[in-house]
C-alpha cells in the first residue's frame, strides 16, 4: 500500500486495523563509474514496495538523501549532516505516529545511515512513542552473498551492481565493469588499520574510483536471486512485528528500587 497513491479515507481505513509503516531510505552518492548515484535509494524503494505489496502494509515515499559526506570528493554526491538527518527522520516518524502508526521499519540501503537510524529508533523507544527499527537488505542474507560472490565489496561492488541490474538494468554502464574493478579496490578492513586504529575517513582514501570488489561477477540473474531472498526476509520481519503486542515492544519500566526479596 503506497501512501502517495492513496486517498485520506483509504489511509483512515488502514490505521483502523493496522499500525505498521515502512519507510525506505537510501542515499544519492557516487557508486563508481558504472552505477547510478541513486543506487541505494533505488534498492531501498524497490524492496520496500515489493514487501509491502505482499503484506499489504503501508509504505511511505523514499528518503533519497542520507549521511554521505564520506563520498563528497566525487561529483554529484549529495548529503545532509548527521544531526539534520536524524531530526528529519524523527520528525517524519512522529508525523506517522500522529496518524496512528506505532511501529516503523526503516528499510535502509546505505551504511552511512545505520547509526543515525538506530539513534532515532532509540529516541522513539525511550519516550514510548513508537517501536522503530532499522533493516539493511544485505545484512539479512549474508550467507547467500558470500555464496555467490568471492569479493562482494561493501560499496559499489557486485552485490549492489547485481541488484541494480535486476531493478533498473538500463542505468548500469555495463561496459565499465572492468574499469570499476581495476581502478577500485578490494576492501580489507584489517589493511586499513594501524596499531588498532582505523586511519581513513573518506572512501577516496582507499579506493581511487570510490568502489570496492569485483563488479564483473554481477549478473541480473544473481540480482533477482538476491532481491527475492531479501524481500522474503523483509516480509518475515514485517509479519513478525505486526503480530507483536505493542506492550511487548515498549521500553521496560525502571527496576523496583526495593525488590520483594529485600522487604
Amino acid at each position: 500500500m503506497f501512501l502517495p497513491h492513496q486517498t485520506w479515507p483509504d489511509l483512515a481505513d488502514y490505521v483502523t486495523d493496522e499500525s505498521l509503516a515502512v519507510v525506505p531510505l537510501g542515499s544519492t552518492e557516487q557508486h563508481g563509474p558504472h552505477l547510478p548515484e541513486g543506487t541505494d535509494y533505488l534498492i531501498a524503494e524497490a524492496l520496500a514496495r515489493a514487501a509491502t505489496d505482499r503484506t499489504g502494509h503501508l509504505c511511505t515515499p523514499v528518503v533519497p538523501i542520507g549521511v554521505s559526506a564520506h563520498h563528497r570528493q566525487f561529483h554529484g554526491t549529495m548529503w545532509v549532516d548527521p544531526p539534520v538527518f536524524r531530526d528529519y527522520v524523527e520528525s517524519l516518524s512522529r508525523n506517522l505516529t500522529y496518524h496512528g502508526i506505532d511501529r516503523i521499519v526503516y528499510v535502509n540501503a546505505h551504511g552511512g545511515n545505520v547509526t543515525h537510524l538506530r539513534e532515532v529508533g532509540s529516541r522513539l523507544h525511550r519516550d514510548g512513542t513508537a517501536y522503530a527499527i532499522e533493516w539493511m537488505w544485505d545484512e539479512s542474507i549474508p550467507e547467500l552473498i558470500r555464496d555467490v560472490f568471492e569479493t562482494p565489496g561493501p560499496h559499489g561492488g557486485p552485490k549492489e551492481t547485481a541488484m541494480i541490474m535486476h531493478i533498473a538494468r538500463e542505468l548500469v554502464r555495463e561496459d565499465r565493469l572492468e574499469d570499476a574493478r581495476d581502478d577500485g579496490a578490494t576492501f580489507d578492513y584489517d589493511a586499513e588499520r594501524v596499531h588498532g586504529a582505523t586511519t581513513f575517513y573518506d572512501s577516496i582514501e582507499n579506493s581511487p574510483n570510490g568502489v570496492f570488489g569485483d563488479q564483473t561477477g554481477a549478473t541480473p540473474e544473481i540480482g533477482a536471486e538476491l532481491f527475492e531472498a531479501a524481500t522474503d526476509q523483509l516480509v518475515a520481519l514485517l509479519e513478525w512485528l505486526d503480530q507483536k503486542p505493542f506492550d511487548d515492544l515498549v521500553a521496560k519500566p525502571h527496576v523496583d528500587p526495593r525488590p520483594a526479596r529485600d522487604r
